[in-house]
């Protein structure tokens, strides 16, 4: 067996060891009784453990370095697998191993306190653990920065977005901060000189909600044959290569959180699903980034989802599922329901022209701590006060402000930036599809997705990661990352002059 070839075997065994974590991981949050939550602890750093074992062993950078020697056997996508191999080692080799399965146990410890913490809204509760999650990221941090030549938050977001750099987000990021309010001003002015709309209120089954999920999953080209839908505290997209497991929530007077929930997490779920068939187990058959992968939820969500086209496939739907309880709810009202603008305090609810400022405020705050210059008992008023400067609002208790998101305690720093990148990416990817595929709209009103899968299969999800994101986005839509298409999209959809889109 050739090295190259020996890596591959090597990194299929690894993708079962992490498929397994997955499946665990998804239980702990959906399933798992509360008691159990200690072994499972040491269930996944275990399993955690042994993976980074496989992968730092000394026999791997002598695999990697003779299949290096004859790279020129390879063909494009096994080069390209080589290149992902060699990435993977370089940030596993930079970490002990002891850290490695503590950072796991840690973060097990501190998503339940957080369960807790944000049920009681007592930030009390969570601040040891999340102290603890940070001194081990800034850790992992340091340690992969020094390996790598990366300043620790650098580092971090590598782990995310392979190349993602502070020099890269603070421009994007620096405009949209100067865009962002004014937007904000606008959108709501022109919305109350269109009058007061309702809030959706009534009796929404969640049983009702739930098959209305699973049918709009269906539409929009999820397996079912390889995933699942179920419920968790904080929705997410996880499982196993295979396996595809996404979340939501549901609150009985208002379905319409939930439900696009659920297109957000399915959007997720259909790049897993799409990923190329020949390499999946192999980390160039791995999703590229989280810059894309949160393209591809926000462009189903944000892009596609609430088109006027789309609520004419939605508004029947609802008609049949929930019957005099959707009475009203015609296209053009469930247009202005899903793109209604309202400064909020929680992010997952966020309408599109205000979340941005909840990342910024997030990638602020992660910073900062990560650099050493928040504490984390100064999370709280840091987090408040934010929220004041960017929209408005006074945060009245924890649950609703920093205990919000599991992200922190789950160890996730450097992941809240591709949320709005992948937003910014979502309106690129949309703009070049439609423009080659003219199907896709009139497709959206039947509840037909297949022209735009389609593209999204060849463009994005069958790529894997035999690029980078810029090269994937350049040949998809003839340029790098950047603004112009999300802010042109921002100004049409929420201030033009009726031209919805």
């Amino acid at each position: 067996m050739t090295p190259y070839l020996s890596l591959e075997r090597l990194f299929g065994r690894l993708r079962s060891l992490n498929d397994a974590a997955g499946i665990l991981g998804w239980d702990a949050q959906t399933l798992m009784p509360t008691g159990a939550a200690e072994g499972r602890a040491e269930q996944l750093a275990t399993l955690r453990g042994l993976a980074h074992e496989l992968l730092v062993a000394p026999t791997t950078a002598d695999l990697l370095d003779a299949a290096e020697a004859r790279a020129a056997d390879l063909d494009p996508w096994q080069a390209a697998n080589l290149g992902e191999m060699r990435r993977a080692y370089a940030h596993a080799v930079a970490v002990p191993g002891d850290l490695v399965e503590a950072e796991s146990k840690a973060a097990s410890a501190a998503e339940m306190a957080w369960r807790e913490a944000r049920a009681r809204s007592d930030f009390a509760i969570l601040r040891p653990h999340l102290a603890e999650m940070l001194r081990l990221a800034r850790a992992v941090g340091e340690a992969k920065g020094a390996a790598l030549g990366l300043a620790p938050y650098d580092a971090l977001l590598d782990q995310y977005d392979p190349g993602l750099r502070r020099a890269r987000i603070d421009p994007l990021f620096d405009r949209l901060r100067a865009e962002i309010p004014g937007l904000i001003r606008a959108a709501c002015e022109r919305q109350a000189r269109q009058g007061e709309l309702p809030p959706v209120s009534g009796a929404f089954p969640v049983a009702a909600q739930r098959a209305v999920g699973e049918r709009l999953m269906g539409d929009l080209g999820f397996d079912f044959a390889r995933g699942r839908l179920d419920t968790s505290l904080h929705p997410f997209c996880g499982g196993a290569t295979s396996d595809v497991r996404i979340t939501t929530r549901y609150a009985e007077g208002d379905f319409t959180r939930s439900l696009m929930g659920v297109v957000h997490e399915t959007g997720h779920a259909l790049y897993e699903q799409g990923r190329p068939q020949r390499w999946l187990g192999q980390p160039v058959g791995d999703a590229r980034g989280m810059t894309l992968h949160e393209s591809q939820s926000l462009l189903l969500e944000m892009q596609a989802c609430r088109t006027p086209e789309f609520m004419r496939h939605l508004a029947p739907v609802l008609a049949e599922a929930f019957g005099a309880e959707a009475a009203g709810l015609d296209p053009d009202t469930l247009y202005r329901i899903y793109t209604r603008v309202a400064p909020g305090f929680i992010r997952v609810d966020a309408d599109e022209v205000t979340y941005p400022a909840h990342i910024l405020l997030r990638y602020d705050l992660e910073r900062a701590m990560v650099d050493g210059d928040l504490a984390v008992a100064d999370l709280p008023g840091a987090f408040d006060a934010g929220v004041k400067a960017l929209l408005g609002l006074d945060v009245p208790d924890a649950a609703r402000g920093c205990l919000q998101d599991i992200h922190w305690p789950g160890g996730a720093f450097g992941y809240f930036p591709t949320y709005t990148l992948g937003a910014v990416a979502a309106a690129q990817l949309f703009e070049a599809a439609t423009a080659a595929e003219p199907d896709i709209r009139p497709g959206l009103a039947r509840g037909d997705v297949a022209p735009l899968l389609g593209w999204l299969r060849a463009n994005v999800h069958g790529k894997g990661s035999s690029q980078s994101t810029d090269e994937i986005l350049t040949e998809a839509t003839g340029r790098p990352l950047g603004l112009d298409s999300y802010l042109a999209h921002l100004n049409r959809r929420y201030l033009g002059d009726g031209a919805a889109a």
